[in-house]
């Protein structure tokens, strides 16, 4: 499990999201209500739709300006599978794979305290 994770609230602009993805290459964003509880995910496939529509000749700017004005909420997934910091390894492994999902937000009484993603797998099989 990695600590401390980056999170975003959400009403944070999703450029923000973006810019964060890219500048810790990172894939996924836990979203945490006001209340500082998981309240969802924001991942690189979530933000995709941006580079979508500059490719379908929307153009960067009007790209930017989307994510510059729309609130994470607008893309985050909200129905987020998590995990405790005492699930065994093997079970949150099955996890990953049972949902086809690329990492397990931790949590304890709902605050976020760590995430597991795939890499973590892959470094603990090197």
């Amino acid at each position: 499990m990695k600590q401390p994770v980056l999170a975003l609230g959400r009403n944070d602009r999703l450029s923000m999201a973006e810019d964060l993805l890219q500048q810790e290459r990172i894939r996924h964003i836990p979203v945490l209500d006001e209340d500082g509880k998981l309240c969802g995910i924001v991942t690189q496939r979530d933000l995709f739709r941006g580079a979508l529509l500059r490719a379908l000749g929307y153009g960067s700017r009007l790209a930017d300006k989307l994510f510059e004005s729309l609130p994470v909420k607008e893309a985050m997934t909200d129905e987020v599978i998590s995990t405790s910091p005492e699930t065994p390894v093997s079970d949150a492994a099955r996890l990953l794979l049972e949902h086809k999902i690329g990492c397990l937000p931790v949590t304890d009484n709902g605050k976020l305290v760590g995430i597991v993603t795939e890499t973590d797998f892959i470094e603990l099989a090197t």
